[in-house]
């Protein structure tokens, strides 16, 4: 049976970057292929939407980038959180968790009968 694709919102796909690269600077490969393989392969983020959401985070200075080498010796732009991004991120994270706890919330109501 084929595995249905679930389609990131756009705030969760910003959440998941920049916790991503707050542990070390990652290119966009690399950023990718982290979430794919923490999530065990069910969250596979496209180049259509990866390299869109970077630029968009590194407009609003939460993520910066630079130029460095990656372990093939290919030239890529590395991104890192900011000070910026380190508020944004605790602030996203305490979002994210407040809506996953109302969510189950409502789906434990239903499947007791509220």
């Amino acid at each position: 049976m084929a595995m249905k694709e679930i389609d990131l919102l756009q705030g969760t796909l910003d959440l998941l970057i920049l916790k991503t690269v707050s542990s070390e600077p990652m290119h966009g490969y690399r950023i990718a292929a982290k979430i794919q393989e923490l999530s065990d392969e069910v969250l596979r983020i496209e180049e259509g939407s990866l390299y869109p959401a970077l630029y968009r985070l590194e407009q609003k200075g939460v993520i910066q980038s630079e130029w460095g080498m990656t372990d093939n010796n290919r030239k890529a732009n590395f991104y890192r959180l900011t000070r910026k991004g380190r508020t944004e991120l605790e602030s996203e994270t305490e979002s994210w968790e407040r809506l996953s706890r109302a969510v189950r919330r409502v789906l434990r109501a239903i499947e007791q009968g509220a």
